[in-house]
């Protein structure tokens, strides 16, 4: 019982650095975004007042994703520990492990396979759209 609960540890703390560094990202592009798009009201820095450490001027913009940064953590963490959740991350990363992965060769392999069969059928469906077009062209317009 104590290697399930130190998996789904692992799971959950795996996951919520992952959705923490896309959370990252978009509160960056909101603070971006906003002052690109407001550049009067939330681009304009409050008071000349900058933060100690990073050197950045304090915005309403920034403001705004530091505060919605701190807001989705809390509530990835609050969701990413119920039991039900955990329960599932365990559960995935189990079923993952059953998975027989192809190999370099079988993938390569395969990704020819499609890429011909994909361009067979540009071809096909090209020319059969080019053929009934002229027939029907002929048709409509009455040329023989």
């Amino acid at each position: 019982m104590a290697y399930r609960k130190d998996q789904g540890r692992l799971a959950r703390m795996a996951t919520f650095w992952s959705l923490a560094v896309l959370l990252a990202y978009g509160c960056i592009r909101m603070r971006t975004e906003l002052s690109g798009l407001f550049p009067d009201s939330m681009g304009k820095g409050i008071g000349g007042m900058t933060l100690p450490l990073v050197g950045m001027e304090l915005s309403p913009a920034l403001l705004l994703s530091i505060a919605s940064f701190v807001i989705g953590l809390w509530f990835l963490n609050r969701t990413l520990e119920k039991p039900k959740n955990a329960d599932l991350l365990i559960e995935t990363e189990a079923e993952l492990r059953k998975v027989t992965w192809p190999t370099l060769d079988e993938t390569i392999d395969g990704s020819i396979v499609v890429m011909v069969v994909v361009i067979f059928l540009m071809v096909f469906m090209a020319s059969a759209d080019f053929i009934l077009g002229e027939v029907f062209t002929r048709i409509i317009t009455g040329q023989a």
